[in-house]
This record gives structure tokens, C-alpha cells and sequence, in this order.
């Protein structure tokens, strides 16, 4: 008998542990270090697109303002010669090509990367992950510049100004407050988001509804709720083995939240249906200007309605211009950068959202495996804004940390899932 009770012990407590160990068929697991390094990624190639489209960034609007943006670039124009921009100087480089921070060098902030910035350094302090209109004056008003260069710019700079008048979000994108409430600023300020809730879109865009309407509204609003929908989709398990495939199916899915009447499903709709049919990326973006820009359907009139530059800031056609460096990018991170940066208008909010995106699915190992280089992981977040530890100067491994714990929370508090600590993974309820 004390063998037999030894024996049913003994495999009692295989069973106990096997069944606090193993994970059930309806939960995700996501291995932690891997997602640090693809947060990693996403940093990096942000920095990179976001430094290669300022090379290009309104030189090309379309439109005529004053004698300046006639015509646009072409995949003939990578390498060649760097035109004027709107304002008639040329940015960063002579020459339209990749633009690196090299490996003893640092990457400078910018506004593609500097809120998303404070968003996450403010979550990482708080003691609640919904974040209060408070809450976001305060950060703003703690690290933006107030009197000299603050690198903002339309929604973003009336935002600021409603702030320092007490004005708390979501009314500062509040349409009689904020006449920029449809402009871009939201689209390239709240992504990261999705990333704090891996494969629940849902919680994601709960997490930053009112970043996104401290700047946005209508179109602009669900612009950027696309985006973060995109970024919460990265981390889900699909059956696509390919990052083109996988791209187009989350893409198919953010899809699903724009309006069917608004002015960005129909843009999506219509760089959708071009690119199915093979048509080159140079004509599309050629007739989403003249749809939009010239003969203004579909409902969008910026191009009327903004008088400094024809709506080059608008959500809705950078917007589309963003959807044909995705969609024809098919997955290449350097495609993907090279028709984002000559496609035009704001050509450095695209290439930072996807590059982002698909630095992340990639991870960082393999961004630097793709330029063949290696590259600094430094980040000044100091260029742009202000208040931060370190005279600014921050790493991408740190801030990956600072993600992966605001993830931590996530899962807790919002997923009712836990950290395997063992495993080093999060368990997530499907």
C-alpha cells in the first residue's frame, strides 16, 4: 500500500503541475523578450523612415502654391537631387535616399516619434492606464516648448494653445475650438498604442481614445484609430507567412472601423481597387490627387477649405498617400520607405507609421540585417522637447523596457491574463 500511495502521489503531482503550467487552447501566449526586441524595431525603423521622408517632406503637393509643388516624384527620383519644399529649402540631405543615425551617432526626435514619447513615459509613471485630460495637459505642458521652436504643427500647436489656456481634452480638438481638427497630427502621435494591447484592437483603441482626440475628430480620428488597429493586429498569430499577406489582411481588418460613408474608406476603397489592379503606385497616387485634391469628391474639401497649402497637412490625403506606401510596399521595409518618401505632401508621417509597423514585425536584429548595418540605438528625445531625465538622451532597449511594462499592466488589468514568469510570457485570453 505505501508504494501504491507513493505512485499516485507522485503522478498526482505530475497532473497538478501540468495542468497550472500548460495553456489552454483559448489563450495567446507572447514570449516577452522577443516582443522587447521587436519594440526595438520599432524604434529603430521608425527613426528611420521618419528621417528619410523628412528628406522629401512637402516637397511635392500637387497643387501650385505660389510657383512651388507642381508635379511629383517618381521611383525614377530616389537617389537623384532633393527639390525645394514648400517653403523653398531643402531638408536634410541633397540627395533623396536612406538617412541614418550611425552606430556611434544618436537619432533625433521628431514629432513623428516625440509624443508617442511622452504618451509612453507617461503611462510607464501613471498609476492608471486611462489616462485623464489632466493628465495629458500636464505632459504636454511639462515637455513642449512653449515660446521657441516646438515642432509642432496645425491640430497639435492649437492644442498646445488651448492647454496653456486651461482648455483640457477632449475639447481641444473640439471643432469651434479647434479649426484643425481634421488635420494629421493624431495619426502620427498615437499609434504606439496599439502596441501596449498585442492582439486586442479593441483595448488598444480604448487605451488611446483621448490622445487621439486631444488633436483629432471625425476623419483624423478614425485615421488614427485605423493605425492603432494596425499596430494591436501585428502581434496576432495568422495563418500569413509572409509579411505581405499579413499586412493586407490587418489592413482588411482596420478597414472594417472606418466609417462606410467617410471620406477615409472611400480613400481606402480607392487606392485599394488601383492597386489590385496592377496599376503602378506613380498613377495611383496621381489619381488620388486629382479625385480628392482637384475635384474634391467624395465630400473632402481641405484642399478649399486650408488656405495656406491646399490641406498638405490634411489626415484625409496623406492618408491616402500613407495606404499606397502599405499596400504597394507589400511588406518590404525598404519599399515601403522609398514610394512613402516620393509619394508626397507630409512624406515623412507615412514612412514613420509603416517602417514602425514592419520594424516591429521584423524586429530589431533583422532591421539592421536589412540596411546591412549597424545602427545606433541612441534616441535625443531633447531635439524636440523638453523635461525628460539624462539631458534627453534615452536608448531604444530602455524605452523597449518601459514598453514591455505598461504591457505587463495591460495584460492584468485590462485582458485578465498574467505573466508566466517562468516562461518569461504573457498568457492572453482570445
Amino acid at each position: 500500500m505505501p508504494s501504491l500511495f507513493k505512485y499516485l502521489r507522485f503522478w498526482g503531482l505530475i497532473f497538478i503541475f501540468i495542468q497550472c503550467t500548460r495553456v489552454p487552447m483559448n489563450n495567446t501566449t507572447i514570449d516577452r523578450k522577443i516582443y522587447k526586441d521587436q519594440l526595438e524595431g520599432f524604434w529603430l525603423a521608425q527613426c528611420i523612415g521618419n528621417w528619410t521622408g523628412l528628406i522629401t517632406e512637402m516637397d511635392k503637393i500637387g497643387i501650385p502654391v505660389e510657383g512651388k509643388g507642381e508635379g511629383f516624384y517618381t521611383r525614377e527620383d530616389w537617389g537623384k537631387p532633393d527639390q525645394p519644399n514648400l517653403w523653398g529649402s531643402n531638408n536634410y540631405s541633397e540627395t533623396i535616399g536612406f538617412l541614418f543615425a550611425e552606430k556611434d551617432s544618436i537619432w533625433g526626435a521628431d514629432d513623428d516619434t516625440d509624443i508617442e514619447y511622452i504618451y509612453q513615459d507617461l503611462l510607464y509613471h501613471s498609476n492608471n492606464l486611462d489616462l485623464s485630460g489632466s493628465q495629458i495637459r500636464e505632459a504636454w505642458i511639462n515637455h513642449i516648448h512653449k515660446e521657441e521652436e516646438n515642432f509642432l504643427w496645425v491640430s497639435n500647436q492649437r492644442a498646445f494653445d488651448l492647454m496653456n489656456e486651461g482648455i483640457l481634452p477632449p475639447e481641444t480638438s473640439d471643432p469651434k475650438r479647434n479649426p484643425y481638427y481634421e488635420m494629421i497630427d493624431a495619426q502620427l502621435t498615437t499609434e504606439i498604442f496599439g502596441f501596449f494591447a498585442p492582439t486586442k484592437p479593441k483595448i488598444a483603441l480604448e487605451l488611446g481614445s483621448l490622445a487621439v482626440r486631444t488633436t483629432a475628430r471625425e476623419n483624423a480620428a478614425w485615421i488614427a484609430e485605423f493605425n492603432i488597429i494596425m499596430y494591436a493586429l501585428a502581434s496576432k498569430k495568422s495563418p500569413h507567412s509572409r509579411l505581405k499577406d499579413k499586412t493586407m489582411w490587418m489592413a482588411q481588418e482596420a478597414r472594417k472601423h472606418l466609417p462606410a460613408s467617410s471620406y477615409a474608406a472611400k480613400m481606402y476603397d480607392f487606392v485599394l481597387s488601383y492597386y489590385q489592379q496592377q496599376i503602378p503606385w506613380e498613377q495611383t497616387r496621381d489619381a488620388l490627387h486629382e479625385k480628392y485634391q482637384i475635384r474634391q469628391e467624395d465630400g473632402y474639401q481641405w484642399a478649399t477649405l486650408d488656405k495656406s497649402c491646399h490641406g498638405c497637412f490634411a489626415a484625409g490625403i496623406n492618408f491616402g498617400a500613407s495606404m499606397i506606401s502599405l499596400l504597394y510596399g507589400e511588406g518590404d521595409l525598404k519599399e515601403t520607405i522609398k514610394i512613402g518618401v516620393l509619394a508626397g505632401w507630409d512624406s515623412d508621417n507615412p514612412t514613420a507609421t509603416w517602417s514602425g509597423l514592419l520594424g516591429f514585425m521584423m524586429g530589431k536584429k533583422e532591421v539592421e540585417k536589412t540596411f546591412g548595418r549597424p545602427l545606433s540605438s541612441k534616441f535625443n528625445i531633447h531635439r524636440t522637447r523638453k523635461g525628460f531625465p539624462n539631458n534627453g538622451i534615452d536608448t531604444f532597449e530602455n524605452m523597449a523596457n518601459m514598453g514591455i511594462s505598461i504591457v505587463d499592466r495591460v495584460v492584468i488589468e485590462k485582458m485578465g491574463g498574467h505573466i508566466d514568469t517562468e516562461k518569461d510570457r504573457w498568457i492572453i485570453p482570445n
